[in-house]
């Protein structure tokens, strides 16, 4: 839920939250063609500019796709698809995953401290 973003990061998923909404609706070449052009045109050059800043050395952690930056145009596509062609979105904190995965019966529930923050491994009793 965003617990660990800096407020720009937060702004820019609201903005990104309505155009989902719209290309979610749409039929499925559609979106996979939306999907495409978004990954070409936003995704791919804020990438990019990360990964040249990060090269100057700035750091570039809180900037806006700044995780795609080492990744390949396939990786950012994919994710965008998943981002804007999906009509059911939910977040959740650090803790409330916790809590779902001990309700399920696992423990030893370890987090990733870097991004993508949601990645955990778990035991299951």
């Amino acid at each position: 839920n965003f617990e660990n973003s800096p407020s720009l990061f937060k702004f820019t998923w609201k903005l990104s939250d309505l155009l989902r909404r719209v290309i979610s609706i749409l039929p499925s070449r559609v979106k996979v063609t939306v999907a495409a052009l978004i990954a070409l045109f936003i995704y791919f050059p804020l990438a990019r500019l990360s990964f040249i800043l990060e090269r100057l050395g700035v750091n570039v952690k809180g900037m806006p796709l700044s995780y795609y930056r080492n990744r390949h145009y396939y990786f950012m596509r994919t994710d965008a698809l998943d981002r804007f062609g999906t009509r059911l979105e939910k977040r959740f904190s650090r803790q409330d995953i916790t809590s779902m995965m001990i309700k399920a019966g696992f423990t030893d529930i370890q987090f990733s401290d870097t991004r993508p923050f949601w990645v955990c491994l778990a035991r299951k009793k």
